[in-house]
């Protein structure tokens, strides 16, 4: 059981804020704050560059600035990978992340969970199903109480339509998707309407039940892609995904959690966001 409840839909950075940079996680933490924003993706995307003796001073500064903590596990996760000791590899990012991030009070850890190789979607599903139950029962045995969140890959090469990934987690207690819009809106290589976004969440919903919108943790930023998916990131004003349409879908369907900028820059958009959202139906 998650101990922390979101009662509304917060905005923040991945990572730490552009004009604290080079100052610290404690210090990002509370530019977050000073910008109006109200959460920070712990990026450990390169590794986990934490370590369990500051944990509890990011903790502290988080609570008293009131600041919800997320993290991106690392990048060098393959739980499909052809080599054994590499998928060991890749649960033991998976818990060390979700163990620092419990550590500073955060609540939810994401993470690219596979590519499909030449494993066909249905026995990928089947077999990231079994290791994630594992992570979980590991995480509940720790005490260990984060959300688990595979996410939407941006390439078609990885795991994560969102359809899969909704699917997985309805088998995996403690798990919930991790809906990175922009990726949603790579993948399939087109504009996504307000429609679209409305039928992702309807989906959730009907599969995961409403606790699951009340749970949300997505990344939104600017995205180029081709006929393969993701190429690279971009801000918002630079690309020709429809964030208005997505913040007025998640309006619509009173969705409370985390959504945190991926955009270059960072806080700019966040910022850009989080004042449209406030003003939808004002």
């Amino acid at each position: 059981m998650i101990k922390m409840k979101i009662n509304e839909l917060r905005f923040g950075t991945a990572g730490i804020p552009w004009a604290a940079k080079g100052l610290g996680t404690q210090e990002g933490v509370k530019k977050v704050r000073e910008l109006g924003l109200d959460a920070m993706e712990l990026e450990f995307v390169h590794n986990v560059n934490v370590s369990l003796e500051k944990a509890p001073e990011i903790k502290q500064v988080a609570k008293q600035n009131n600041i919800v903590l997320t993290c991106h596990c690392p990048y060098y996760i393959n739980l499909n990978s052809s080599d054994p000791q590499k998928i060991v590899d890749s649960v033991g990012r998976i818990m060390k992340s979700a163990s620092i991030l419990e550590a500073c009070g955060g609540w939810s850890a994401c993470m690219h969970a596979a590519f499909y190789g030449d494993v066909s979607p249905g026995i990928l599903n089947e077999k990231l199903k079994n290791i994630f139950s594992g992570i979980v029962k590991s995480l509940k045995n720790e005490s260990i109480e984060v959300w688990i969140r595979p996410e939407i890959g941006g390439k078609k090469t990885q795991f994560g339509p969102l359809e899969e990934i909704v699917a997985l987690c309805k088998s995996v207690e403690q798990m919930l998707p991790c809906v990175d819009y922009a990726h949603f809106h790579a993948r399939d290589g087109g504009n996504k309407k307000y429609e679209h976004f409305e039928a992702s969440l309807s989906l959730i919903e009907k599969e995961l039940g409403k606790d699951a919108i009340q749970n949300m943790h997505m990344h939104v930023e600017g995205i180029a892609y081709n006929g393969k998916g993701e190429k690279n990131h971009l801000n918002l004003d630079e690309s020709d995904f429809q964030w208005q349409e997505l913040l007025r879908a998640l309006k619509e369907f009173n969705a409370k959690g985390v959504l945190i900028c991926e955009s270059p820059n960072i806080e700019k958009d966040a910022m850009m966001m989080q004042e449209f959202y406030g003003n939808i139906y004002s």
